[in-house]
């Protein structure tokens, strides 16, 4: 990792050492996702199905996975793993818990109630990636929170591998968080499944989980379409930035920085230290570890899109974390709960040398379903409240009436819309 001193790049150079990796979208992934999604809306299943057996699985017959199949897994599981899986769960859920909403009332007005009631999405679309690595975690992140916020109908969709058989440990993590169907398939065909119901696959209110280039491309159609579903947030390639100093351990900050790369050879890591000898620490220190690492080939190609940058001035720092918008922030540095306090765009902290990226991916409690490539700026990660919206109530009585209804009579002249005036007028004839 080539060292770049903020304070002597032009504006321009420090834009440039901020940007991210080509490739997340481009036309070809667009028409390759559309014709899958119409494919699907007119053939239902047969599309999915046959997607599915030209992207991942040949002779796949069907694409239903039986609830007893994620029992069976479950049971197969070593009791270690099976433990590990139960921690991780329940601390999901304490967290969870914890952000569970309140209906909300006040009234505005004598005679004039005002309420507010979160409601519990019904159906939802639970997508687990498979790719280069089975994330057992992601089913935990989504379908806890999906079961704490009272969803009936969660649904999983997740590829299958070749022989047509979905990852065992992501089965058993299903079993465990109570998903209520289980469906082999992925991509963007299994996002369209999950849009429009293929009569197999249910139509869900919203849909949830990070994926490749066409699930990212697949999840933002099925935004945009007329009665669709919502989706949680954009999320493409993992990325992290490191702030480090003299007082961080080289191998920490490695560690965290390779952590982030080895997930995807899109991913990048930005490493901000304060001085060069803590730069080049660091940077030996990834090499080493990138030696051993079973993942390498990914985490250097990672590597290779990433940066050191080199700045001892706490309000560079400041700027460059909260323009990047980083996905993950790891403070290592002395002042890590001082800075912590001033971030508003990232997607989730980890403060301290004890706290690595690793604990939010799987066991903290936290969501690491997280905006990337720079969306922290407006988005937030999944939370409980993902899984509600809420509806608005009113309701008035004669003396609220009296009060309110001359004043939304002069507004709707104001606006010159008599019918609305007209609703108010009866009602106040009828309390003379």
């Amino acid at each position: 990792m080539e060292p770049l001193f903020w304070d002597r790049l032009s504006k321009d150079e420090q834009r440039g050492a901020l940007s991210r990796p080509a490739g997340l979208t481009d036309n070809a992934v667009q028409a390759a996702v559309d014709a899958i999604m119409d494919a699907v809306q007119a053939r239902g299943d047969a599309a999915v199905l046959e997607y599915t057996r030209k992207f991942d699985a040949p002779d796949l017959t069907v694409l239903n996975v039986s609830l007893d199949d994620c029992e069976a897994a479950w049971n197969g599981l070593p009791i270690e793993q099976q433990e590990a899986l139960k921690v991780a769960k329940a601390n999901v859920e304490t967290f969870h818990f914890a952000q569970m909403p309140e209906s909300i009332t006040t009234e505005t007005m004598p005679g004039v109630e005002c309420r507010r009631e979160p409601r519990a999405l019904k159906t939802v679309g639970l997508y687990v990636p498979g790719g280069t690595a089975p994330l057992v975690s992601t089913t935990i992140m989504l379908a806890v929170p999906a079961k704490v916020a009272g969803c009936k109908q969660r649904i999983m969709v997740s590829p299958p591998g070749k022989d047509g058989n979905i990852n065992a440990a992501v089965l058993a993590a299903a079993y465990l968080c109570d998903v209520t169907a289980v469906f082999a398939c992925g991509g963007a065909q299994a996002i369209a499944a999950l849009t429009y119901g293929t009569g197999n696959i249910p139509r869900c209110d919203k849909i949830f989980g990070p994926g490749n280039a066409y699930v990212a491309a697949a999840k933002s159609k099925a935004a945009q379409i007329s009665g669709g579903p919502a989706i949680d947030l954009p999320a493409g390639p993992s990325e992290a930035m490191v702030i480090a100093d003299a007082t961080s351990n080289p191998t920490f900050v490695a560690s965290d920085l390779l952590s982030q790369a080895e997930h995807d050879r899109l991913a990048q890591v930005i490493c901000v230290a304060a001085d060069e000898s803590s730069a080049e620490a660091i940077s030996n220190e990834v090499e080493r570890q990138l030696k051993t690492l079973p993942r390498a080939d990914i985490a250097r190609e990672a590597i290779n899109n990433s940066r050191m940058i080199i700045t001892d001035d706490l309000k560079s720092i400041h700027y460059i974390i909260e323009s990047y918008a980083p996905e993950h922030v790891i403070l290592q540095n002395q002042d890590a709960d001082k800075l912590a306090e001033t971030i508003t765009n990232a997607g989730s902290v980890f403060i301290g040398p004890w706290t690595p990226e690793s604990v939010g991916d799987y066991a903290s409690g936290t969501n690491h379903t997280l905006p990337t490539y720079g969306a922290a700026r407006n988005y937030s990660g999944v939370t409980l409240e993902s899984y509600f919206k809420y509806v608005s109530f009113q309701k008035l009585t004669k003396d609220g009436m009296r009060r309110l209804g001359p004043i939304v009579e002069l507004l709707a002249d104001m606006e010159g819309l008599d019918a609305h005036k007209r609703a108010v007028s009866f009602r106040l004839e009828a309390l003379k």
